[in-house]
């Protein structure tokens, strides 16, 4: 949910943010810095001294700092850095994720691993895709009818946006929000639907910060069940 959910997402909210030129450039600087990272974890883990419990809970708190620097983001180099300390953060959630369970658990060989991924991909589509989704229209939605409830309503989407057991509320149309965006010369009105909708994009961050957040606790659990049973260590069928 924080990588794969929220890169669905990623590009258009820094694009929205800054212009979606930007936004294109970010993505892909954001992901050749994973995909250098991602060789290197074996030399952390050798050189810093970290478990790879220990990975996963600094990488936890990483992206929760990446995400909400990046909610604050005003300028590109502003968002380059923010990013990159995202990126560092959800570099090795999958694959240490996926090494602690072929580590711990040998005699399952790849159908715990399947387990794992197939759990990983249903957080990924239901989080990442409706539930970041969801707060998008919640958050533009009750500020923009906070600020300007006439023009809230002129711009009301006809459907409502629904997730889980959170109440329905109706984001703004997507035709009328994308003609006020792409505005060459934005009415009044215009830029101030737009202005709503970058404080959504900022605002849905925060919340999705919130993933990483509860990741860290968990990590953090576990890694004193491990110094509790003698330390991590990998097991091995013999």
């Amino acid at each position: 949910a924080v990588e794969l959910g929220t890169d669905g997402w990623i590009q258009n909210i820094t694009g929205n943010i800054l212009t979606p030129a930007q936004g294109k450039i970010l993505f892909v600087f954001t992901s050749l810095l994973m995909f250098g990272l991602r060789f290197s974890a074996d030399f952390i883990e050798r050189n810093l001294k970290l478990s790879p419990i220990g990975l996963l809970f600094a990488c936890s708190v990483m992206a929760v700092i990446g995400l909400r620097m990046v909610s604050a983001i005003e300028t590109f180099a502003g968002a380059m850095v923010a990013l990159a300390v995202y990126a560092i953060g959800k570099t090795f959630f999958w694959p240490t994720m996926l090494a602690v369970v072929g580590d711990r658990f040998p005699r399952t060989g790849a159908v715990a691993m399947s387990i794992m991924g197939g759990i990983g991909m249903m957080s990924a589509g239901l989080l990442g895709g409706p539930g970041l989704g969801y707060a998008k229209d919640r958050f533009t939605a009750e500020h923009l009818q906070a600020t300007n409830p006439a023009l809230y309503e002129q711009y009301k989407a006809p459907t409502a946006s629904r997730f889980l057991f959170l109440e329905e509320v109706h984001g703004l149309d997507g035709t009328k929000l994308s003609e006020a965006q792409t505005a060459a010369a934005k009415t009044p009105d215009q830029r101030t639907v737009a202005d709503a909708s970058i404080i959504g994009d900022r605002q849905t961050l925060k919340a999705d910060a919130y993933i990483p957040a509860a990741m860290a606790l968990i990590y953090l659990l576990l890694f004193f069940y491990f110094k509790a049973i003698g330390g991590y260590k990998v097991l091995k069928i013999e």
